[in-house]
């Protein structure tokens, strides 16, 4: 047997091995099937340009928020906290049991708090200095 150190991704066929190895092996422990669908909302302005995006995995009860984003523009003005509220209002239309998220300490993390979310974890010094903060909300 022998181990390689590469700096780069897995090959789409290591990636297919590593895949059906989880499935394998989550199919054998009674694991719900992973279904993960990709969802995502956008604002425009009037010449169509991105103000502001969440784009979000629901993946078996719960909405994972990947990405946040609002343009400089446009912070400030109740934006991020409606695309938050719209992707709230889809988990509870879906029976979901809620969302969760990363953020770091020079982000967001005042403005996930005041929406009702509760830190469930943090990586102190990720990076140095910082933290990695990992929100919830949970609806049911």
């Amino acid at each position: 047997m022998t181990i390689q150190f590469q700096r780069e991704g897995l090959t789409p066929a290591e990636q297919s091995v590593v895949s059906d190895g989880f499935e394998s092996h989550s199919a054998d422990q009674g694991a719900p099937a992973y279904q993960k669908t990709r969802i995502k909302w956008v604002s425009r302005d009037e010449q169509g340009r991105i103000q502001a995006v969440l784009a979000a995995d629901n993946l078996w009860d719960w909405i994972y928020i990947d990405e946040l984003w609002v343009s400089l523009q446009v912070r400030g003005q109740g934006l991020g906290r409606a695309l938050m509220v719209l992707a709230e209002d889809y988990a509870a239309a879906e029976g979901l049991q809620g969302l969760w998220l990363w953020t770091q300490s020079w982000q967001a993390e005042g403005f996930y708090t005041r929406l009702g979310y509760e830190e469930f974890t943090r990586f102190d010094n990720f990076p140095a200095g910082h933290s990695r903060i990992g929100f919830r909300k949970t609806l049911t």
